[in-house]
This record gives C-alpha cells, structure tokens and sequence, in this order.
C-alpha cells in the first residue's frame, strides 16, 4: 500500500474540516431555533339561534326553523299555519326570536327552543304582498281569509294524518284538505322536523278564540297536554278547553303530534290583529318552569 501523496491529505483534511463545520453549525443553530408553541385549542361560543331550512312552500318560499339552547328536552312553537288570516302569529313568533336573542338566559339549561315562525308563507304574501319578516305597518285593510290556505288552496291545519279526510270544515264552510295526508309541502315541512327532532311538547299559535286547547286523536288526552293546558292558560290568561267542538275538524296538526305521542296545544290569540306579547311570554315561562324541573 502507498503512503497518501500530500495533496490527498490536503483534500481529506478539507473535508474534513468542511463536515466538521457543518456539524457545529447546525448544531448551534438547532439550539438557538425555539420549539414550536403548542397549538392551543378554543372551542368557539355557539351562536345562537341555528337556523334550519326545513322545507319550502307550494310557490318556492322558504320555511325555517331557529333554535335556541341545546337542552335535551326539546319544545317547539310553530306560528302561521293559516297565513295571512292569522298573520298576528307570525309577528308573535319573530316577536320570540328577537326576545330570545337577546335573553337566551331565561331558557333554562335543560331545554332547546325552536320556532318555526312561518308555516304557511304563501298565504301570508297572498295578504302581506311580503316575503320575510313584515310589520303591522305592512298589513292592508280588509277581509284576509283567502290568506289561510296555500298555493293549492288546502287548509294545512287539516292536511295531517289525523281522522284525515278529503274536506273538512272550517267554521261552517267545506275546505279543502288537499289529496291524502301530508300532500301539501308546508305540512310535511312541519312533519319531517317533528320527526327528525322528536320534540317534548309542540305548541301552535293561532287566532282569534282567546282560549288553550289541548290535543287528541282518537285517544284519550295525555295527562302531559293537560299539565301544559292549563299551565299555560294560566299564566296567560287565556281559557283553557280540553276539545274543540264547535264543529267537526278532520286531518289537524296537533291531533297528529297526539296520535305520534307528542303533546301539543293550539294557542288562540284573543283577536287577529293583537299580538299579545305579556300574555305569551308568560305562557312560555309557564312551560320552562314546568319542563325545567325535569
């Protein structure tokens, strides 16, 4: 073996050199680099109310639900099912969104609220001339019953799959309950959210007979209807009646929230044109401290 000539020794000991200053710089670096912070993770404050598009009218016009709250006993209060001849219920139910916006700390913790403040949005443009949110200011002058049914001129409120008949009546005049139980879009809008959500209790607004019913299909009333009737009437003064028998009424709402096992009650305004704020709020209360003691 040959002894190494100089210049190969030169070269090696470049080399070497060179690694060697590799080595320590990196090495100088490395520890003058800081290690990454951890990633801290913030849960973001859920906004309330969420808001869900649960279906559409006969004509395209949205139908939403907001809830408010995340409880696991879940109460829902739909307002407009007869559109414009009822529009005062429209105008409570937003009345509540804003309310609940602002005062989310009243709902108690158990409890998740959802309104669905416009049922029948057809029948309130066909009076109102408006689609979302309106005012009184916005409301003509005269007769608004053509504002009750929808596009296809259907009474929702007997358009559910309870004692469901082709025509029904509505005081003393025949009306339409459309082609077989939930035929209308509005009503299956209202019945694919129950199921979907399977609330506790389902209130409707309506007017103008001042007065609290409870629900029934067929079977007797859930002792749970009647706790709320009356706590409800109660609080807000109005009557509080176990049936409706003025006259017959095939395919209601809440007769089928009843024959699915979900209590329900009908909420009759003393007219349509009042809104009677105090009255349902207090009636409202009545029911969070009824199902916040759960």
């Amino acid at each position: 073996m040959q002894p190494f000539s100089k210049k190969q020794v030169l070269v090696a000991g470049v080399i070497l050199a060179v690694c060697i200053g590799i080595g320590v710089f990196a090495f100088v670096v490395l520890r003058q680099t800081p290690e990454p912070a951890p990633i801290e993770i913030v849960e973001q404050e859920v906004s309330w109310p969420q808001r869900e598009l649960i279906g559409t009218s006969v004509q395209g016009r949205n139908i939403t639900a907001y809830t408010y709250g995340e409880g696991n006993t879940h109460l829902t209060f739909i307002g407009g099912i007869h559109g414009g001849y009822e529009w005062n219920t429209v105008i409570l139910a937003y009345m509540f969104l804003d309310y609940f916006e602002q005062n989310s700390e009243v709902i108690p913790e158990n409890i998740a609220v959802s309104i669905i403040p416009n049922a029948n949005p057809d029948g309130v443009y066909k009076i109102i001339g408006k689609e979302g949110r309106f005012g009184m200011a916005d409301v003509p002058p005269g007769d608004a019953s053509s504002g009750r049914f929808n596009a296809n001129d259907v009474d929702l409120n007997r358009n559910f799959d309870c004692q469901w008949q082709p025509e029904s009546m509505w005081r003393g005049d025949i009306v339409s309950a459309g082609t077989a139980p939930f035929s209308e879009p509005e009503a299956r809008a209202i019945r694919d959210f129950v199921l979907e959500k399977e609330p506790d209790a389902v209130i409707f607004w309506h007017s103008q007979a001042n007065a609290v019913y409870a629900s029934q299909c067929k079977e007797d009333i859930f002792p749970e209807t009647l706790d709320i009737m009356q706590a409800y009437a109660t609080a807000a003064n109005y009557q509080a009646v176990q049936e409706f028998d003025a006259y017959e009424i095939t395919g209601p709402a809440e007769g089928w929230l009843a024959a699915i096992g979900i209590p329900a009650l009908t909420v009759e305004l003393q007219t349509h044109e009042t809104i009677e704020w105090e009255r349902n709020l207090a009636g409202i209360k009545a029911l969070f401290d009824y199902y916040g003691k759960e």
